[in-house]
């Protein structure tokens, strides 16, 4: 019979669910960005753990427009091409206290997990 084999660390930057909202409300607090921006500040912010990709930020953006978190204009970016500007919204700093504050309760809960082992 073999060893069990030893499972090494996921080097993967998956995002719990729900976090990748989290992180664009928490982002856009500060600035107006369009998409790439957003990804580029959150893959900086991190040191390069979070890469977002398309496939996910987009979808991201769409909910929190749809939900009144932020609102969009479209205008030119740094290399003068069109692109969509998002801005939190009253409703998007409402949801962005709330949301941290969850979040904040679950890393809790996980710490204290962690702890008694």
């Amino acid at each position: 019979m073999g060893r069990p084999s030893v499972s090494q660390p996921r080097r993967s930057s998956e995002l719990l669910p729900g976090t990748l909202d989290l992180l664009v409300l928490r982002v856009l607090r500060q600035d107006t960005l369009h998409g790439y921006a957003i990804a580029q500040r959150l893959r900086e912010i991190s040191k390069d753990v979070l890469q977002v990709g398309e496939s996910s930020l987009y979808p991201a953006l769409q909910r929190l427009l749809l939900d009144g978190y932020v609102r969009a204009e479209w205008g030119a970016s740094e290399n003068n091409r069109r692109a969509r500007f998002y801005t939190l919204t009253a409703a998007g700093r409402k949801q962005l206290v709330a949301e941290q504050d969850e979040f904040e309760r679950m890393v809790g809960a996980i710490q204290a997990v962690l702890r008694l082992a």
